[in-house]
């Protein structure tokens, strides 16, 4: 059975030489080269979710791909597609980086300039190894080998807009629509999602920080299960000690629970750091709240500036989330829009502080009344963003799922043109 051999390499010069040394290769099936880290995780995403042999046995990274990070993007492709053989393509061979690339799960490396004796061998026993899996997998081995979940960020344009409450609301209508939901509190110094939630757990995401290879059993012991079904990695009790997250860590760990859950929903505060731009990076959407008030606005635009000037986010990438909507506000959706140059979310979530004051202050928010306005305009957001199992049976106009009490309509709510 021939090889398939699948090169990930910016470089045209560089492809050219690969692509040639491989086709001598005895048994290989090179196929069509990916330019970028991007293309490569589509490509991988694509062929896995028809069936995992589809996959190519090897994929061959070349150390500057981009835009992410050759072993980041080798840690990526090993916790999502186990069953694929990485070998790294590098001008530096020296023990420092071999141990490192074995450590984010590479199979191989292989130095530059390329030698055939040297890539045929490394080729040879990395499909060789990556035949051996697959076989384990053809007998019930517990491996996740899918697509990967969704990932979802929900950042604060300046704190109090309600990112936290956005945040911990879609999560809960993915988990109460079906789907296996983690959510995540990235607001590594003052986060609050376990206050909102009313829970005591001495385990944090630190305790992931550095760990090089996140098992689902060591992820597991991370995480809480609430009440809800939804599972919680939270931020530290002690603000200080969030700095142990740095973003290559981040990044570990939102691709172990990315590997784990069909909908990860992230909460990156209002204050951006390392961790929260790698996961801002990382996410299949990035949300981005705000209040419809001038010192909000300014404070979205500023993000999103600062996003794609970082090169983290286009500003076109980014939805924005318009929070404590009225019709009497003068700064309405459509200028948001213009204003920061990004997409506008059409569920606009309306101004319902009184609804919310009782749960939040009794950390019961998992409770807040399906008559909520603020909480029906949240899990309709969630619906807009694909985040929910559409209903199965009812196919009246505004279907409807029940969730923790009772059935919430995914009508979307037109108050004030959201």
């Amino acid at each position: 059975m021939p090889t398939r051999i699948l090169p990930a390499v910016g470089d045209p010069d560089a492809v050219r030489s690969i692509t040639t040394l491989l086709s001598q290769l005895p048994d290989a099936e090179p196929v069509a080269p990916v330019v970028d880290s991007t293309q490569l995780v589509d490509t991988l995403a694509r062929l896995a979710a028809e069936s995992v042999d589809e996959l190519p046995e090897v994929v061959v990274v070349h150390e500057r791909i981009g835009p992410v990070p050759a072993l980041e993007l080798i840690r990526e492709v090993a916790l999502r597609f186990p069953a694929v053989g990485v070998i790294l393509v590098t001008s530096d061979a020296g023990p420092g980086l071999f141990q490192a690339a074995m450590d984010y799960g590479a199979r191989g490396l292989v130095a530059l300039p390329l030698s055939y004796e040297e890539l045929a061998s490394r080729v040879q026993a990395v499909a060789q190894w990556s035949v051996g899996v697959r076989r384990h997998l053809g007998t019930g081995g517990d491996v996740f080998t899918g697509t990967g979940g969704t990932v979802v960020t929900v950042s604060g344009a300046k704190g109090g807009v309600g990112a936290t409450v956005t945040a911990i609301q879609l999560a809960l209508a993915a988990q109460a629509s079906g789907r296996s939901t983690a959510l995540l509190d990235m607001d590594l110094q003052t986060g609050d999602v376990a206050s909102y939630l009313d829970v005591q757990f001495r385990r944090s995401v630190v305790d992931l920080a550095a760990i090089t290879d996140i098992s689902p059993r060591v992820l597991a012991d991370a995480v809480f299960r609430h009440d809800t079904g939804v599972a919680l990695l939270l931020a530290p009790g002690e603000g200080e000690r969030g700095e142990d997250v740095t973003d290559r860590a981040a990044r570990q760990i939102v691709g172990a629970l990315r590997s784990r859950y069909e909908v990860v929903v992230i909460d990156c505060g209002a204050q951006l750091g390392g961790a929260g731009a790698a996961a801002v990076e990382m996410a299949d959407k990035a949300l981005l709240v705000t209040t419809p008030d001038v010192v909000a606005v300014r404070g979205a635009k500023r993000a999103v500036r600062m996003w794609d000037r970082l090169q983290i986010r286009k500003a076109e990438e980014t939805t924005v989330v318009v929070n404590r909507h009225t019709r009497a506000t003068e700064i309405q959706p459509a200028l948001i829009r213009r204003i920061t140059g990004t997409e506008v979310a059409e569920t606009a979530v309306p101004a319902g502080f009184k609804e919310l004051q009782g749960a939040v202050d009794a950390g019961r928010i998992h409770e807040l009344d399906s008559r909520s306005t603020v909480k029906q305009a949240l899990w309709s957001l969630a619906g807009e963003l694909g985040l929910v199992k559409a209903p199965e049976s009812d196919h009246r106009k505004g279907g409807r799922f029940r969730g923790d009490r009772g059935s919430v309509s995914f009508r979307r709510r037109k108050e004030g043109g959201g």
